[in-house]
Order: C-alpha cells, then sequence, then structure tokens
C-alpha cells in the first residue's frame, strides 16, 4: 500500500469477500483499520459479503471512507445506504455484471459512489467482459440526468490498454489491481503507464 501511494495512487480500493456471496475470502474490519492507519488516502471498501447491513457500521468504524456494497445482497438497500452514513462514511451501491441496471439505477439520487463491475467479482485477474462500456455509459448517462455528483467507479479487468476506453464512456475512478500489483517492471511503472494512457 505504501508503494501504491508513494507511486501516485489516488485511491485505496480494498475487497472484502467473505466466502459465501461469492467464493474468496479476504479482509476482515481489523484489516480495514491497520490500513487506515497506514495511509491518508481515501479508503473505498468493496463489501462483497451476504447481509451487509450487518457490517457496514463495523467498516465505517474502521476508517473506511467508503463503504459501498451490493444491490442483490440484502433488500434493504436505502436502509443500508442510510447506516453507512449515519456512521460518517460515504455510502456506495453495485450490482454484478449479470443484474439489470433498473435494479441500481433507482438507488443513485442516494449514492456519493456507484460501481459498475466489469468482472463477475471474486477474484482478481479476469478479463474486463464485452458490454462493460455500454453499462458504464448507461450509468453515467443516468447520473447526468439526474445532475448527481456521485463518483462512477469501474472495477475489474481494467488495464492501461483499455483505461481510455472506460474513462471516455464515463468512469471517474478505475480500480486496478493486477495490472498494478503484478506489472513485472513494479507498481510505479504501472501507474505510470495507467497516466500516460489516460492522458493530461
Amino acid at each position: 500500500m505504501a508503494a501504491a501511494e508513494s507511486a501516485g495512487a489516488d485511491w485505496v480500493h480494498v475487497d472484502v469477500m467473505d466466502g459465501h456471496f461469492v467464493p474468496n475470502l479476504t479482509f476482515g474490519p481489523k484489516m480495514v483499520k491497520d490500513l487506515r492507519r497506514a495511509t491518508t488516502l481515501p479508503v473505498d471498501v468493496h463489501l462483497m459479503i451476504e447481509r451487509p447491513e450487518d457490517w457496514v457500521e463495523r467498516y465505517a468504524d474502521a476508517g473506511a471512507t467508503y463503504v459501498t456494497f451490493h444491490v442483490e445482497a440484502t433488500p434493504r438497500v436505502s436502509w443500508t445506504v442510510e447506516k453507512i452514513r449515519r456512521r460518517g462514511a460515504r455510502p456506495g451501491l453495485t450490482a454484478n455484471p449479470d443484474t439489470p441496471l433498473e435494479r441500481l439505477l433507482p438507488h443513485l439520487g442516494e449514492l456519493e459512489l456507484v460501481l459498475v463491475m466489469s468482472v463477475q467479482p471474486g477474484f482478481g485477474g479476469q478479463a474486463f467482459l464485452p458490454g462493460s462500456l455500454e453499462r458504464v455509459a448507461a450509468v453515467r448517462a443516468a447520473l447526468d440526468r439526474g445532475g448527481l455528483a456521485a463518483e462512477l467507479v469501474v472495477d475489474g479487468g481494467v488495464k492501461p490498454e483499455n483505461c481510455r476506453a472506460v474513462w471516455e464512456a464515463g468512469a471517474s475512478v478505475l480500480v486496478a489491481g493486477s495490472a498494478v500489483y503484478l506489472d513485472p517492471e513494479g507498481t510505479a511503472a504501472a501507474i505510470a503507464k495507467f497516466r500516460k494512457a489516460l492522458g493530461p
């Protein structure tokens, strides 16, 4: 994380998986708390977990700047958004790539972040899914129609080769994992490639 920050990363994105909502297991609130102490960057926590309403306060208390959860994971979307906001974090919402955007769009006015997943959630290193750019553009159009300022985040398969197209489709934040941390030239070189591809 220190390497990413010193290399010029703007945010830290933390994928939380519970082994149930997605078939993988990762970080808990303690890891987020430790990361919060180690950086001044915004910490963007993406909850890929069942019953996120039971956990959002713990991640907010651990220092998450943004707490994002899946629309498929709870029937209490607006209530969960308010729990996040009341705890002092910024609420975000996302949907799996095969979930109709109609599940997500009615909530845009409640959010400070909307995340478009461009891979099936659960594992890093996947290829950018066809149709993702259209989903990004559709969410951007909905935000613009409503005069809404929520960040539009795209996560999954984002690489220097496709990041310009993702940005031009309307994203305001790009998440890159394996393209940064597995670059053989190192983290700083990887981030520099993204900045060069995006241009001034």
